[in-house]
């Protein structure tokens, strides 16, 4: 039987995420949405490359780059795109297995990423599930391919290896709803509805109430991370979208003790990472383990951060939990935590 104690921090969960609002806007002031939809690729003033919001019947592929799912969760998926009035199109390779939790081989796994990055009438790449496997394709697939033909690609988890790739590319991407998640709320969640509006050119901005473990602040930077046991075996390479300029860094984690949270923290802090860093935004920290004495997972984070005048905002809805609200990966951010709350604005 759960604890009362249990029951009271999901209610407590649920009044903050209630204080929590969301604004969407177009990218272009003063035109509806429609005359805002840019008919070609952009570029931010940072020079990242802005990839086409979608129209009707635009297509998007589904592709399953690390671990296997179910065919239930795929048709679900489908359904859901089409739903938006978009055209789903399944990746070539969809469906197989190998090695029992792969989604096919390195080699089929790769030829569907490149399917969908190569082809001119695919306008978004959406991730079934993560898992583990991306990791593989890390020196296989070069910049050229995410710029030739700029599509949002979307995921999170274990694809945090992917929007790292194609943020050191130059171009943006979006850590958010996969297809499995989208199966499970049905399409009817927050979150998804957001990538929905986001994919057709909304941008949202986010206001959160306080959290305990808040440092205040405001930083503007570059919007980079996701779960940090996937993003911290690529610090240092090609595929390092932490590598330059001033950070916004997003985490989360998912089952993991404290002490592989810490370790993860020291490779980025071995790497210089850390003092790129202007703003930190923590995310959920799923189902992971106390063993070591800190109080949360949001402590353990926040005093790396502990008096460098750097905001750190606690309680961000996206990860592995109940909400996974999107963010723009690569995206110009404005963060400011002050003692009411915080909020988070991209600059497109």
């Amino acid at each position: 039987m759960k604890s009362l104690s249990y029951f009271c921090g999901i209610a407590a969960l649920i009044l903050a995420l209630t204080a929590a609002t969301v604004v969407l806007s177009s990218p272009a002031k003063g035109k509806n949405q429609k005359a805002a939809k840019a008919v070609s690729a952009t570029q931010t003033k940072s020079g990242m490359i802005v990839p086409p919001f979608l129209s009707p019947g635009d297509k998007i592929a589904i592709i399953t780059p690390s671990y296997a799912t179910t065919d239930a969760k795929i048709k679900k998926a489908l359904e859901i795109v089409r739903s938006w009035g978009y055209e789903p199109v399944l990746g070539p390779n969809v469906g197989k297995r190998f090695a029992k939790e792969y989604a096919g081989t390195v080699e089929e796994r790769l030829s569907d990423i490149r399917w969908a990055l190569k082809s001119p009438d695919i306008k978004a790449i959406l991730c079934q599930r993560g898992g583990y496997g991306a990791l593989h394709f890390v020196g296989m697939i070069s910049p050229e391919e995410f710029r030739e033909h700029p599509k949002w690609l979307i995921g999170y988890s274990d694809i945090t290896t992917l929007l790292s790739m194609e943020c050191c590319a130059g171009v943006l991407s979006i850590h958010g709803p996969m297809g499995n998640y989208m199966a499970f709320y049905d399409g009817k969640d927050t979150a998804t509805l957001m990538l929905r509006d986001l994919l057709g050119g909304k941008i949202p901005s986010y206001t959160l109430p306080a959290h305990r473990d808040n440092i205040c602040g405001k930083a503007t930077g570059r919007l980079v991370g996701g779960n940090i046991c996937t993003m911290a075996p690529v610090a240092g390479t090609d595929v390092d979208f932490t590598a330059e300029g001033d950070l916004i860094l997003f985490i989360e984690e998912v089952e993991e003790g404290y002490h592989n949270i810490d370790r993860q923290l020291n490779i980025l802090l071995k790497h210089g990472i850390i003092d790129r860093v202007k703003g930190v935004i923590l995310g959920d920290f799923t189902d992971c383990k106390a063993d070591l004495d800190y109080r949360s997972a949001e402590a353990l984070v926040a005093s790396y951060f502990k008096g460098k005048g750097i905001p750190v905002c606690c309680g961000f809805p996206a990860g592995h939990g109940d909400w996974n609200w999107p963010l723009i990966i690569g995206a110009d951010v404005t963060l400011t935590v002050n003692p009411n709350g915080s909020s988070l604005s991209f600059k497109l």
